[in-house]
């Protein structure tokens, strides 16, 4: 009897060792990263709506957008893809950060084209120096910049801005390009999972001759050198829409001021041999407006997307 107990106790405690090292093992090989995706704000001090934007209602639209996140549990950060503003006026941008740092969880931006002033005083250096005096999480000095909130993910913020001319049109310059080649190596060389934020869609949701990115196939033929799963979240053509192809994903996430007034939450489990991004999407509470911006946008259900492009989820083989 007593040999029986020993035995059963020696077995007993094989097993649980056998079961926490499985459990350890499984979790280091999964890590989740969860953050609002938000894009074209275009907060604006105007009065009057124009065109198939709300502009007199933004700041209306942003506060509540600002709500819904807030009530959203885990977040690591929120990433705004450009066009903050809609036009870059300093007492705009001021407004635009204040209503930010009211959120707890850390915010990151990239630029739009409405950002920049060309030939104004808001020029990517000043308004550089403005986002480091007001958001205490941006410490870079560049306007696109890399970081790594959590083991396993690498977030790149690019940037392509033409501030030059005034354009609607991106580009992304060949210094970024080959900082991108290097930040794409480093990942893969530390089995990070890459998500790529800019205002610019590398992916062209719709054909737009004025406002694609000049040289979208030098940052792709870039993308493709890599095996591993890429993200790339961007806004600008206001539009739902979520494109797969091979590793890459390409996500276009709408506008505020503009139907269907939404952004996304993005949950994405980084496993050792596959990748989990899961869409919520979500719309304004201000039902009443989104309505009159339904009424103003030329083929609403094209904004609108898919329930594949709002709500689902995304498996990635790695």
């Amino acid at each position: 009897m007593k040999k029986k107990s020993l035995f059963s106790k020696f077995l007993y405690w094989s097993l649980f060792t056998i079961c926490v090292f499985a459990g350890v093992s499984a979790f280091s090989f999964c890590n989740t990263l969860k953050f609002a995706h938000i894009s074209d704000v275009h907060l604006s001090d105007k009065t009057i709506n124009t065109s198939y934007k709300l502009l007199a209602n933004s700041k209306d639209l942003f506060d509540d957008e600002l709500k819904q996140i807030k009530k959203a549990k885990g977040l690591d950060f929120v990433f705004v893809t450009g066009d903050m503003t809609d036009k870059p006026k300093f007492k705009l941008i001021e407004e635009f950060e204040t209503k930010m740092n009211t959120l707890k969880t850390p915010w990151y931006s990239s630029f739009g084209n409405h950002d920049i002033s060309i030939g104004g005083p808001v020029s990517k250096e000043k308004y550089i120096e403005i986002l480091k005096k007001n958001n205490k999480n941006f410490k870079f000095d560049k306007p696109y910049y890399s970081f790594s909130p959590k083991k396993g993910f690498k977030i790149i913020s690019l940037d392509g801005v033409i501030d030059n001319r005034i354009t609607a049109n991106g580009k992304i310059s060949p210094e970024q390009l080959k900082w991108l080649d290097n930040e794409l190596s480093k990942a893969q060389k530390k089995d990070e999972l890459p998500l790529i934020f800019l205002h610019f869609p590398i992916e062209e949701p719709f054909p737009s001759f004025h406002h694609k990115i000049l040289n979208s196939d030098d940052v792709l033929k870039i993308l493709n050198k890599y095996k591993m799963p890429i993200a790339v979240f961007s806004g600008h053509y206001h539009v739902t829409k979520i494109i797969k192809k091979g590793n890459l994903l390409f996500v276009s996430t709408p506008s505020l001021v503009s139907y269907p007034n939404a952004f996304r939450i993005v949950t994405v489990t980084n496993l050792k041999n596959k990748v989990i991004f899961n869409f919520e999407f979500k719309e304004t509470n201000l039902k009443e407006l989104q309505k009159k911006a339904k009424l103003l946008t030329f083929s609403s259900k094209n904004y609108y997307g898919e329930e594949s492009d709002r709500n689902t989820t995304v498996v990635m083989d790695k």
